[in-house]
């Protein structure tokens, strides 16, 4: 089909066929839509692609090399020392083995609901009509329904344009050869989980962060201990940083920064510039619509998901709340729902948020500062993993699980984990708040050992005053 030519008629479009994307597509498929998704670059989006998973594959590969050589030494009695690394089988695992085994099973689950896949790059003509645009022709899609899933991408800043030794957080998850020294700029979760993975991988990494800390979001209870990881490792983390400028040639990146107002210029081979990310809503000609954005891009949606114009829906990083693969997920269930038809709301309470450092770190609901700020009526519990058997078997025992309660009820309103597994056990809690559930309903729960998760039971008995391990 040329351009100008007469539109195709459509039920159901997903604009990306990313988490948030390919969710809303084969729900709404299996609620009776016939679904046609857009996307212009691969099936799964950035995180399955170069986003979360090929990123905790390599954070995987960098735990597994540094305890080859050096956790287990001694410690459990077993010797493996001079353990090596053989980069491109790393890298070829993390493609082919991981990111296309998940990809590849999207795709099968999408031809499986009969959900048709239109390649190229989507913009509105109207509130009807989505043109998409591929390398050599466009095709016009009048549609009845819409949900737009795009997503976003690494914001560039002034003097670290992405090219060549400058990379985002996807350029950092394919580099040719493990870097001698890697300048992380901004020391986020993002930047905090590659910073951590290319130090056991045995990279020199300097984090330059511009606020007082690192891993903000986290208290400094919880971001301490990786903290401390980073310095055993020998990562350097300047703080209240501002990145300038950077200048590379074909060996390396000189990268400018100031500090108590002096500027210091520090030679690597790679600069990772991770300093957060931008809706990808610029480029789909939504000012040919009447769907209302924020100040900052993002799409105004109601609890439905719907924006402004009501047979429209956003879903993900492009509406409001965190940029998280698992918040687009939920919010595609609602939206599909609601596009076939159903009134369902978005009612999630909290979303877990988790960074896969060293230890891991996860929070749900509220935490110490907001329940302050909120003057809420609570109670803090905390249990030490040192004091877990299965943590102790494992040797590691660094960290804690945090439960906060209201004092009237016992209800959780609240949890933090730091420590082993965290990413996994903080789903327990997310179970928890959105149920209402009480810190007894948890200690009464029979949990397996001996296991990790015992450690959330404990947590709950010390909030119950009635503590066994402690």
């Amino acid at each position: 089909m040329v351009v100008g030519s007469q539109a195709k008629s459509v039920e159901t479009i997903v604009i990306g066929s990313g988490p948030g994307g390919y969710v809303a597509a084969i729900r709404a498929a299996e609620l009776g839509q016939k679904v046609t998704i857009i996307e212009r670059d691969a099936i799964g989006g950035v995180c399955l692609n170069i986003g979360c998973i090929p990123s905790k594959a390599l954070i995987n590969a960098g735990h597994a090399y540094y305890s080859q050589n050096h956790q287990m030494d001694s410690i459990m009695g077993v010797q493996s020392k001079g353990a090596t690394l053989d980069w491109a089988a790393t890298q070829k695992w993390k493609n082919e083995k991981v990111v296309n085994t998940l990809t590849g099973g999207v795709a099968m689950l999408l031809k499986k609901h009969k959900i048709d896949i239109v390649r190229g790059e989507a913009r509105f003509n109207d509130n009807q009509v989505v043109n998409v645009i591929s390398e050599d022709e466009s095709h016009l899609l009048e549609f009845e329904k819409c949900i737009i899933a795009t997503g976003s991408r690494p914001i560039e800043i002034p003097g670290f344009a992405f090219k060549g030794r400058v990379v985002n957080s996807t350029g950092a998850l394919s580099l040719p050869e493990v870097p001698k020294h890697l300048v992380v700029i901004g020391g986020g979760v993002i930047g905090s989980e590659l910073a951590g993975a290319y130090a056991n991988l045995g990279s020199k990494v300097t984090i330059l962060e511009g606020l007082p800390h690192i891993l903000n979001g986290f208290d400094k209870e919880m971001y301490s201990f990786v903290v401390d990881d980073f310095k055993e490792k020998g990562v350097e983390i300047i703080t209240n940083a501002k990145a300038k400028a950077a200048v590379q040639d074909d060996n390396s990146v000189k990268v400018t920064y100031e500090v108590d107002g002096k500027e210091v210029e520090i030679e690597a081979d790679y600069c990772l510039v991770s300093v957060g990310r931008k809706p990808n809503t610029d480029e789909l000609g939504l000012n040919t619509t009447d769907v209302k954005l924020t100040d900052r891009g993002q799409i105004i949606v109601n609890d439905r998901q719907q924006t402004s114009v009501p047979h429209i829906y956003a879903i993900g990083d492009i509406v409001e709340g965190p940029m998280l693969a698992h918040k687009a997920s939920y919010e595609a269930k609602v939206a599909a729902a609601n596009v076939a038809g159903e009134d369902m709301r978005n009612c999630a309470i909290s979303i877990p948020a988790v960074a896969y450092c060293d230890p891991e770190l996860a929070t749900m609901g509220e935490t110490i500062d907001t329940a302050k700020e909120k003057n809420l009526d609570f109670m803090v519990s905390k249990f030490p993993f040192a004091a877990n058997g299965r943590a102790i078997t494992m040797n590691a025992t660094k960290g804690f699980i945090r439960i906060l309660s209201d004092k009237a009820t016992r209800i959780v309103i609240g949890a933090q984990i730091a420590g082993p597994g965290a990413s996994d056990l903080i789903s327990e809690f997310a179970l928890a708040i959105e149920n209402g559930l009480t810190t007894e309903d948890i200690s009464m729960t029979v949990h397996p050992h001996p296991t990790l998760g015992e450690a959330i039971m404990d947590t709950s008995e010390l909030a119950d005053g009635v503590p066994i391990h402690i």
